[in-house]
């Protein structure tokens, strides 16, 4: 398995050493350094990004701003000067956040996240048959919630909730991509924005019956 990576600063040294750390590391391919950041749309536009690494403070848009614009996000790590931006960038589900200058062996531990959250990724939106859990990245932390535990799961924009029986669960992800993953026999999408199980539109189903 290869991650594809972009890396979007403007500071040469920067740019060198990022190319640099990215070539040791078998499993990533270095798709391009760019400047700009309006660059990051034509890239995605016409390759698939895992990993984007941009600064903060570049001309035109910057990398918190990036970040905002973006529907479809791959995973990113911010790499920057300025350790101020970086509740915000987490806000945003960035995967982390590395203050230059920043060692190899700094830059390989945001690496390593990565690539846990980018299977985990698979594997939830690929759930195997007789899968009796999921994975969700939320609020910086992997949780690992079983299926039957889903009360619901409503659709918010860019977002997606899941309700539990003991909290609720907000990351960033699409409804429509969700649904396809889910198993039939497990979940039904009632509504644009709302999945539920099927177990219980079934009970639901019954209780009319009984009650008439």
């Amino acid at each position: 398995m290869k991650l594809t990576c972009l890396v979007v600063d403007d500071e040469q040294l920067v740019t060198e050493l990022l190319e640099q750390y990215i070539s040791k590391v078998p499993f990533l391919e270095l798709k391009g350094l760019v400047k700009n950041p309006l660059e990051v749309v034509e890239y995605m536009e016409k390759d698939t990004l895992d990993i984007i690494l941009p600064d903060i403070q570049m001309p035109d848009l910057n990398g918190i701003d990036l970040l905002k614009t973006m529907s479809s996000r791959p995973i990113v790590i911010f790499t920057t000067a300025y350790s101020e931006y970086a509740i915000e960038s987490y806000e945003l589900d960035a995967l982390d956040y590395l203050v230059k200058p920043f060692s190899f062996e700094r830059f390989m531990k945001s690496i390593n996240k990565a690539v846990e959250l980018f299977k985990l990724k698979q594997n939830s939106e690929n759930p195997v048959s007789g899968q009796e859990y999921i994975s969700i990245h939320a609020d910086h932390k992997i949780y690992r919630i079983r299926l039957d535990d889903i009360l619901y799961i409503e659709g918010l924009r860019e977002y997606v909730s899941y309700y539990t029986s003991k909290k609720r669960i907000i990351t960033l992800a699409s409804l429509k991509n969700l649904e396809e993953s889910l198993p039939d026999s497990m979940f039904m999408r009632i509504h644009k924005s709302y999945i539920i199980p099927v177990q219980k539109l079934k009970l639901s189903r019954e209780i009319r019956l009984i009650w008439g």
